[in-house]
């Protein structure tokens, strides 16, 4: 039977009390749910009741978020909230740290903070090495911190242009069967980059820098025989890469360049007799300095909270 105790806690400011306890009290509401604590406030001091480890969680949660605000760090869209969900995982997480690597995107568009430790693991690996491995289920943000990452770096005129590039085989479907011209069949399969980028660049900027070259969105195909220099490359949805386009994408590295390869090995639309690409990229270069892979979790998940549950079962139904 677990033991029910209570610890007062002094904050000392309260100017961050309305940030850590959200409108209407909303985020100690669910601290309270999420660590099965019972929390009481009164002007800058909190009560918390409950079992003593839990509320050394929330001792450790409500000190690191105090020290993040005081910091001059802004949490917004949800920061707290995924703050809570993650010392819940991880009861020794350093939350500082985790928020510290931020990515600095277009100015109005502000930063974009990582929601858990594989994400913070993906943005250093890619500052340190040039060819990362992000693989994981859908909804663990893989994609959306590679194009992140390049517009920080292109931003910052590291490189000179942005390669964004999937292949064109989805859920069965070929190129044939589709209605228009080429471009007009190749444009459904590229949309999630094009999202990626609106959501962190103007869109008259990305615009413009589609009409001068600076970002290039093409299917894999278009990437043979080329050599790509100075260059933040991006393949996205590579479990649909066969063995052959994979090898093709990894030797078009240029100087000066840097590449991410993101995908879900559990989703593989290719024939049963195609081996994904990704799945055999993983198996032959998880030993070579300056490649890095980083596996993502259904924990990792931070898109709507169903999709977590959806990615459990499906998991489970394939064990």
């Amino acid at each position: 039977m677990s033991q029910i105790t209570s610890k007062e806690l002094l904050l000392e400011t309260n100017q961050f009390i309305p940030d850590i306890f959200g409108v209407h009290d909303e985020n100690l509401k669910n601290i309270e749910k999420k660590f099965s604590v019972r929390i009481t406030t009164r002007e800058n001091q909190i009560k918390i009741i409950g079992d003593p480890d839990n509320i050394e969680m929330v001792e450790r949660l409500l000190d690191q978020l105090l020290s993040m605000l005081s910091s001059g760090n802004k949490l917004v869209n949800g920061d707290i909230k995924f703050a809570i969900r993650l010392m819940a995982e991880d009861p020794q997480i350093d939350l500082v740290k985790l928020f510290a690597e931020r990515i600095a995107v277009a100015p109005r568009k502000g930063f974009i903070t990582p929601k858990g430790a594989n994400q913070r693991d993906m943005i250093q690996a890619i500052r340190e090495n040039d060819i990362v491995l992000a693989i994981g289920p859908a909804g663990t943000g893989k994609t959306y911190l590679a194009v992140a990452m390049a517009v920080e770096a292109y931003m910052k005129r590291n490189y000179k242009r942005i390669i964004l590039t999937r292949p064109a085989v989805e859920a069965g479907e070929k190129l044939g069967f589709l209605p228009g011209d080429i471009t007009e069949k190749i444009n459904p399969y590229l949309m999630p980059l094009y999202d990626a980028l609106y959501e962190m660049v103007e869109f008259n900027q990305v615009q413009q820098m589609l009409q001068d070259g600076h970002i290039e969105i093409a299917p894999l195909a278009y990437m043979r025989g080329r050599t790509l220099n100075d260059s933040f490359i991006i393949l996205d949805e590579a479990q649909n890469s066969t063995l052959a386009q994979m090898k093709m994408f990894l030797t078009r590295l240029g100087f000066r360049s840097k590449m991410v390869v993101t995908g879900d090995i559990t989703q593989v639309d290719l024939s049963k007799d195609t081996k994904s690409g990704l799945i055999h990229a993983q198996e032959i270069l998880k030993n070579i300095d300056g490649i890095r892979i980083i596996q993502f979790k259904e924990k990792d998940v931070v898109r709507h909270e169903l999709v977590k549950k959806i990615v459990r079962a499906y998991n489970q139904t394939n064990e």
